[in-house]
């Protein structure tokens, strides 16, 4: 039987703050709120794509986590989109690269690691 990836997981200190900037990156709404304070964002209107969860946690471990996004622009090149993260408050993170690197390395307002790629691919 075929499984999926449905809800990737982060480990915040401050769910709010985070889902607002990963729904802006991706153009992702907030589509639920459990008790606990976790907060889930996804595409608007649903579709297929894993729908993630900003958990709270009084624990998180920002930097360069075990697994992390990478995202794609969609509608613009790699420098302008760059430059949206900027805005939008990601700054540029040292993990060790050489810069001859096709990939941007950003952290998010928390300080976990992700990176905008180079290749520009279609919208879902």
């Amino acid at each position: 039987m075929a499984r999926r990836i449905t809800e990737p997981v982060l480990d915040c200190a401050d769910p709010e703050r985070l889902a607002a900037f990963r729904g802006e990156v991706l153009g992702y709404v907030e589509i639920g709120r459990e008790e606990d304070g976790s907060i889930g964002i996804g595409p608007p209107g649903g579709g297929p794509q894993p729908t993630p969860v900003l958990r709270p946690s009084t624990d998180p471990r920002p930097g360069k986590l075990p697994l992390h996004l990478d995202v794609n622009a969609t509608d613009r090149d790699q420098a302008a989109e760059l430059e949206r993260l900027f805005a939008l408050g990601a700054r540029a993170a040292d993990v060790g690269q050489t810069g001859e690197e096709s990939r941007h390395v950003l952290a998010d307002p928390e300080g976990n690691v992700f990176c905008l790629l180079r290749t520009r691919v279609p919208p879902v």
